[in-house]
């Protein structure tokens, strides 16, 4: 979700980083969120694209804010290119469809793209996103009117992955081979298709559609950013995604991470976790560097920034092991706000790998190869901004003591104004 401004966001963010509630209050109050994510007005669109949109809005928790603020030539195909994975996923999640239909309809789901009015009423009712199929024919409706360019890579991409998904039906994720290719069904193929998109549409060169591999290391990152994270409340669902051959060097059952007992085991299966994802981000980099649409652009950095800084939020922090980590409300704000150029994004990049690295442990297991793939990623960053003639710029967070102190006052004057009007709302209920 976007994040949005309460009176404990203001006095959390007022007192610990103060810098970021500036960040934070822009985004808010002066504009700061429709210059990164311009209202979209759907009253003016078809009554079945308007009903797209809102189950866009009732099935994301992070996309649907960036792709309403994509190109206009790009927006609508994005929205059904999400809501048709998102079906797919939903009938993928779901434990009450028997094995054998799940499979069928995972491998044929691809067919019914072009079958008016289909829709699938056969999720169980504590599936969050079974409206969506039951109402799926507006999807469908939508997709017919889309260029048939966009529609070969939305079939395309939807066979591919429903094939994967069926293949991956009721297995373990066993072997490193096994996570990566569970990661490349899910969330690579996406990255994949996205790309595909973007070139076909011509806002994005032939090229950024053809390399599949670095459009599918886009996909990879995210999707282990949010498998590492989501440990426990994967683990609680009975559907783990860490790899065995990851975590049986550390523990003999994936749920002893859980237990106090083996702490210092978890952190290390951990660090062992993020550094396997670390070793995309100089695709990632080479990705990025080829956008030439500033919506797209925007689309495809939010996400990646808020990966490697929930990686470094997760780095040997065994908070994982008891919930969900998340970055705090004031820095994603300041990440959006930010991730709009390339310089930009290598510059926070480098802020976290520097995180990452200045909290490796000494005996950690991974440790030299942490410390290698933060090395490849930096000097990359060395070589591109030289070619580039790119500019460092100094993240926010490290930007001097004027700045910290200027917003620091507006801070406080923004949050005695909070309290005055809490004050006096509670004076007029008494």
């Amino acid at each position: 979700d976007l994040p949005s401004l309460h009176t404990m966001d203001v006095l959390g963010s007022l007192f610990t980083h103060p810098v970021e509630f500036g960040r934070l209050f822009y985004f808010q109050f002066l504009g700061g969120k429709n210059q990164v994510f311009p209202p979209l007005n759907v009253a003016e669109l078809s009554p079945t694209m308007q009903r797209c949109y809102y189950y866009l809005d009732k099935t994301s928790r992070s996309f649907a804010a960036v792709i309403k603020a994509l190109n206009p030539e790009m927006r609508p195909a994005i929205c059904i290119f999400y809501l048709v994975l998102r079906g797919l996923d939903t009938v993928e999640d779901d434990p009450e469809i028997e094995i054998e239909k799940k499979k069928a309809l995972l491998y044929s789901f691809h067919e019914n793209l072009y079958k008016p009015g289909w829709s699938f009423d056969g999720c169980g009712q504590k599936e969050k996103d079974r409206e969506l199929l039951v109402e799926f024919g507006v999807v469908v409706d939508e997709f017919m009117k889309l260029k048939q360019v966009y529609r070969d890579v939305i079939q395309d991409i939807c066979r591919r992955m429903g094939a994967g998904m069926a293949e991956s039906v009721g297995k373990q994720v066993q072997s490193t081979q096994d996570y990566y290719l569970y990661c490349h069904y899910v969330a690579g193929l996406v990255g994949i298709g996205l790309s595909k998109l973007f070139s076909s549409s011509g806002l994005e060169v032939a090229e950024v559609g053809a390399d599949e591999t670095t459009a599918n290391s886009m996909g990879l990152f995210l999707q282990k950013t949010n498998i590492i994270r989501d440990y426990l409340e994967d683990l609680h669902s009975d559907r783990t995604w860490y790899p065995r051959e990851i975590w049986g060097k550390y523990v003999d059952k994936l749920g002893d991470m859980a237990e106090p007992q083996y702490r210092a085991k978890a952190l290390a299966c951990l660090n062992d976790m993020i550094t396997d994802a670390l070793q995309h981000i100089p695709d990632v980099f080479k990705y990025m560097s080829r956008l030439k649409d500033q919506t797209i652009f925007n689309f495809c950095a939010i996400p990646q920034v808020m990966a490697i800084a929930t990686l470094a939020e997760c780095y040997n922090n065994y908070g994982v092991f008891k919930g969900v980590v998340k970055i705090r409300k004031s820095l994603a704000v300041s990440l959006m706000l930010d991730a709009t150029t390339l310089g930009s994004l290598y510059s926070i990049f480098e802020h976290f790998l520097d995180d990452i690295s200045e909290k490796i442990p000494q005996a950690d297991p991974s440790q030299k190869t942490t410390l290698a793939r933060i090395a490849t990623a930096r000097s990359l960053l060395t070589s591109e901004r030289a070619s580039k003639r790119i500019t460092a710029v100094r993240p926010i967070a490290k930007n001097g003591a004027l700045r910290v102190v200027l917003v620091g006052a507006v801070a406080c004057a923004v949050t005695a104004l909070y309290a005055t009007a809490a004050w006096q709302t509670t004076g007029n209920d008494e």
